[in-house]
Order: C-alpha cells, then structure tokens, then sequence
C-alpha cells in the first residue's frame, strides 16, 4: 500500500517503557524499536519522542539523602539519559538505521530563531535517513523552565515539525467514557473539537513519569486543532505502531472514496479494524501556518497581556481573519517589547489565545481605545483556542 502518512511524531511514555519495580523494559523497548524500523523502511519519517531517562536512572543509583524533586530528575536522567540512548543505538543499529539524540528545554521554543534552529536540525536529520529521539534536558531544567511532561513535548515536536499525525503511547488503550477498571467503560474512538471530556478524565499521574490523561487530552486537542491527527494508545499491545498506521492509511482511502458517488455505501467499516483500541482527536480541516504553530505553544513565554472588550472578544470569536485593533483594548498589563509573545485576555478575565506584538507596551496603552491605530496583534500572529 502506497503510503500517505509520510511523517509522524511518536511519544512513548514511561510507563510504557519500564517495569513494575522502575527498571528499563527491554523486551518491550526492543518491540516497539522492530515497529518503528518496520514504518521507516516503509518510507515514514519517524520523529521519536522517548520518556523513561529519569525512570531508567533511578533504577540505577540510590542517592546517600534525600533530594528535591528538581535534583532527583537531574541525577537520575543524567544517569538514565546515557543508558535509554545506548539501548536505543544498539537496538536500532541491528536494523541498519541510525538515530540522533536531540535533548531539549522549553526555553529553545520561547523564540522564533532558537525554534526554527531545532527545525532545521530535526529536518536535516531526516532528510538523511537519521531517526531523531528528543527527550527534555533534565539535568540542566529548573522547575519554573520545565515541559509539564513529554505530552507537552511531543505536541510541540509534531507541530513544530509539520507531522500529520502524533501517537501518544501509553499504558492504557485510549480515552474511556468511564474509569478504564470498569468493565462496563468502553474506549472513546473518535473525539470531535469542543467534546467535553471533564467527566471522563482523571487528574491523577503516572507511576514513573510527571503526565496524566489530562495533560494528554489537553495537548492532543491543541495539536488536532493545528490540523494534525492525533491518536492516545496503549503501548503495550503487539505491533500497536504498525496497526495504527495500517488503520488509518484504510480510513484515509475510505474518506478519499466517500466523495465518489459509485462507491458502495458503508463499504468502509469492512476493511477497518474494529477490534484494533485507540482514541483518535479528529484534526481541523485547514492546518495553520508554521509561525502560529509556534506562537499556539508559546504561552509560557509570555510577556504581557492584552485585555479586550466585548466586541473584539465575539468578532475574534467569529471564523472572519481580524487582528487585535487599539480600538477594542481595555487594559494592558505587563512590560513587553515589539515581537514578544502576549496573552489575550476576553472582557470576563478568560484567557482566549496568544499572539506577537507589533509594538512595545508602551505603545499599546498609548493607542489603547483609540481609533485609526495600527493593529497591536496582526492576524498572521494570532492564536485564538
């Protein structure tokens, strides 16, 4: 089958890569190494995002005091970091494919240069056949500077890199509209933008590494927003990655064939694989642009912010394309410079996007209200959740 997901980001958690007892899962590491290999001959670029540095190190030192939580992650994934990128190389290697470590920190995203720079490295990477394995810098993080989890990762990876679709491995099957222990919950397939999913998240993290199904769902809908497909598994099942792919290169066909009218009705659910478990966050149909990926994912950065009233909160609310006019700025809180990021706050207090300034703030409360004024926000540079 000619292939048409042609470059994906893959998230393997730590739960998915380590035993009960903290230690590396080689078994499993080695099984999901054998899918990625197999897709990568295929002609799929993989951009892997691996957990388990911290887990994999803690299996291996037992600190002489107690330490805070910052000094633990840097001791345990300096230590663990050299251990999960030789497994990796060797088990990679016995395919004939050579990887590339990329360790990185959420301040390499907070400007445009730094963001495009790891671009350009992760692109080159695969132009040359290299699968990149990113994980988060631990041993230099300090909290404040910290991804939440490798799920906040991930998504800014796959959006970062223009991946048509993420898989978040992790070790349960998806998304349940119950707790996943009640026999009677059942696996959500398909989410749509706006579903409420309050009632079926539990807030609570994982063994071993910082996530939970709620930073999954939050991610996963910022990044299927950006028109990128993205998909919840469990990393535990045999040959998960191929299965996934194999699946949706199916339903891919089978939308392609919707629109012809020979085509016979419900002909599609035949060849799906119903039995195969995973929750799938349906993309928006117009991807954005590069530069507003980047801006979506950059609220930590922000400088400032810019409060609007209740016109501008319903026209921006609208699908017309506007830019934040002085006219509708209520307040402008915080010192902020031309192209710094700021968030944009609606009439009620309610954080609603992010976007680039086209002045300083000193200029914005100088236009403040006022009419026949410059835009504050372009609309090329605006992100509305």
């Amino acid at each position: 089958m000619e292939q048409q997901l042609t470059r994906i980001a893959v998230k393997i958690g730590s739960n998915v890569l380590t035993r009960h007892d903290g230690t590396l899962d080689v078994t499993r590491m080695s099984a999901l190494v054998d899918q990625v290999a197999e897709l990568h001959k295929a002609g799929v670029e993989i951009i892997l995002v691996s957990s388990g540095a911290v887990a994999s190190g803690r299996s291996e030192i037992h600190p002489a005091k107690k330490l805070d939580s910052v000094d633990q992650r840097q001791l345990f994934s300096a230590v663990g970091q050299a251990k999960l990128i030789n497994r990796y190389y060797e088990l990679f290697r016995e395919h004939g494919i050579p990887v590339g470590q990329v360790l990185t920190m959420k301040e390499n995203f907070a400007t445009r240069r730094h963001y495009l720079n790891q671009k350009n490295c992760m692109t080159v990477m695969l132009e040359n056949g290299v699968i990149p394995i990113v994980n988060e810098n631990d041993t230099i993080s300090v909290s404040e500077l910290m991804f939440t989890d490798n799920d906040e990762l991930s998504g800014l990876i796959a959006s970062m890199m223009d991946a048509q679709a993420l898989i978040i491995l992790s070790n349960i099957d998806g998304i349940y509209n119950g707790p996943p222990s009640d026999p009677a919950s059942e696996v959500i397939r398909e989410i749509e933008h706006g579903k409420d999913l309050s009632s079926y998240i539990q807030t609570s993290k994982s063994s071993f590494g910082r996530g939970g199904m709620l930073t999954k769902t939050n991610i996963a809908r910022k990044v299927a927003d950006e028109g990128i497909t993205v998909i919840i598994a469990n990393g535990k099942c045999d040959n998960i990655l191929v299965n996934i792919l194999r699946n949706e290169e199916l339903r891919m066909k089978n939308e392609e064939s919707s629109s012809d009218m020979t085509a016979q009705p419900n002909s599609s659910f035949l060849i799906l694989n119903s039995s195969l478990k995973y929750t799938r966050f349906i993309p928006a149909p117009q991807p954005v642009s590069s530069v507003k990926k980047w801006i979506a994912h950059s609220e930590g950065f922000a400088k400032g912010e810019l409060h609007i009233n209740d016109c501008a909160t319903k026209v921006l609310a609208s699908d017309k394309a506007v830019s934040i006019l002085p006219i509708g700025i209520t307040e402008v809180r915080g010192e902020f410079e031309k192209d710094d990021i700021i968030r944009i706050i609606d009439f009620e207090g309610n954080p609603i996007g992010v976007g680039k300034a086209n002045c300083n703030s000193e200029q914005a409360r100088e236009a403040m209200g006022k009419h026949g004024k410059k835009p504050v926000v372009h609309y090329d540079y605006l992100y509305i959740e």
